[in-house]
């Protein structure tokens, strides 16, 4: 599955950017992602064998009527191809190429409490400046960690969090009992 999101989005992407429609498509794809999210009926229908792809394909021109042509076309591909499941892993993987394209880096601070803005942007600024790209920043809060941060940056993560060091020290009392 994660083989075909990423040739999909890849495909997608490509057209896009060529066409300059990088920012339509992206927008788009993600409102159609979310609304299969949330509607138990419509993934039913383009998910189903119970319809036919000719269905799926009337159905889904009349719901999108007015969409970028080459978001459409793109769209009744998979439908051909029985791969509307996929669209989920193919917007994640979209968006993740976008924003290669685009330099930017996503980072999320968790914390055990509402962080200064000053201070998370201070955290942001940081790593803009340590890897040469926009910072997009996510601030939330989970009392669970106790205290410290945790910081996912991209894929990578450095969790300093209380409840983490706490765990670690319990694993070494336990080992060294």
């Amino acid at each position: 599955m994660e083989e075909l999101a990423r040739i999909y989005s890849r495909s997608l992407f490509e057209v896009a950017d060529q066409a300059g429609k990088r920012e339509l498509i992206r927008e788009q794809l993600g409102e159609l992602a979310d609304t299969l999210a949330g509607s138990r009926d419509m993934r039913l229908f383009l998910f189903s064998p119970h319809f036919s792809t000719e269905q799926k394909k009337a159905g889904l021109e009349d719901a999108l009527e007015g969409a970028d042509p080459d978001f459409l076309r793109f769209l009744l591909l998979l439908i051909e191809r029985h791969r509307m499941p996929v669209l989920g892993r193919i917007r994640e993987e979209y968006e993740r190429l976008c924003a290669q394209a685009e330099e930017r880096l996503s980072v999320e601070i968790t914390s055990a409490v509402e962080l200064d803005a000053q201070l998370a942007q201070s955290l942001a600024a940081q790593i803009g400046r340590h890897t040469g790209m926009r910072v997009d920043l996510k601030s939330r809060v989970d009392p669970a960690i106790i205290g410290g941060l945790v910081l996912r940056v991209g894929n990578s993560i450095l969790d300093n969090s209380i409840r983490t060091r706490l765990e670690r020290l319990r694993r070494e009392v336990a080992r060294a009992a």
